[in-house]
């Protein structure tokens, strides 16, 4: 199977990649009785070919199999840009190796079902954080390049928490243009007043850490 994107691609899916058949036929059981959705890989090779980075989901991870190891698959996701949550599996525990590489889990063949199961749904609930995150941050990023130069340099004076008379004199305008300016940055920007514009703006990447709100 592969995790091309199709009908259901916003509902969660478990990847799992392991290298032996009963393993993949278990635990592919084990998740779809919990009415989540599955796709299993026999190599990290196949389930790199066919991994979407829109897909939604967690994988669980073998970490040691022929060819490409789940620790190498690791790196390349990250390379591209994928950040699924994983939860390692192996069953020569190798746990120093995954808590070095940053594995979200890792669990020791033989493994618990319902332990397995809580990991998974741990790591469903990160990846759909994770997502809402990235969503919300895409959203102010593109509120504010609809902005214009003096729009975004009245903005960052009002983050700074200076009054109008004040950024009219900094930027050598009138006040009644700051006024205009100010209207139409809390449009563009969906906000209704400067303390939500100061919260939204410095919560994004591009403006956290930069200003002190007065």
């Amino acid at each position: 199977m592969n995790c091309a994107k199709d009908s259901a691609a916003d509902s969660p899916t478990v990847f799992i990649v392991d290298d032996e058949a009963d393993v993949r036929d278990s635990v592919g059981l084990l998740v779809r009785s919990a009415e989540l959705a599955v796709e299993t890989f026999a190599s990290a090779g196949e389930f790199l070919q066919a991994c979407d980075r829109e897909r939604p989901g967690c994988v669980v991870l073998d970490v040691r199999m022929p060819g490409l190891s789940g620790l190498a698959a690791q790196q390349q996701l990250l390379k591209r840009g994928i950040t699924l949550p994983i939860i390692f599996i192996s069953g020569h525990g190798d746990i120093a190796m995954a808590v070095q590489a940053g594995a979200l889990d890792f669990l020791e063949k033989p493994f618990d079902d319902q332990v397995l199961l809580d990991r998974v749904h741990k790591a469903l609930v990160i990846d759909a954080e994770n997502r809402a995150h990235a969503a919300a941050e895409a959203e102010i990023r593109r509120r504010l390049q609809t902005l214009t130069p003096r729009e975004c340099e009245v903005m960052e004076q009002l983050i700074e928490g200076k009054v109008n008379k004040i950024i009219a004199q900094e930027l050598d305008v009138s006040t009644r243009t700051v006024e205009i300016h100010r209207a139409r940055v809390l449009h563009k920007m969906r906000v209704s007043n400067v303390s939500q514009l100061v919260r939204l703006v410095l919560s994004s990447e591009r403006y956290r850490g930069r200003f002190t709100a007065g």
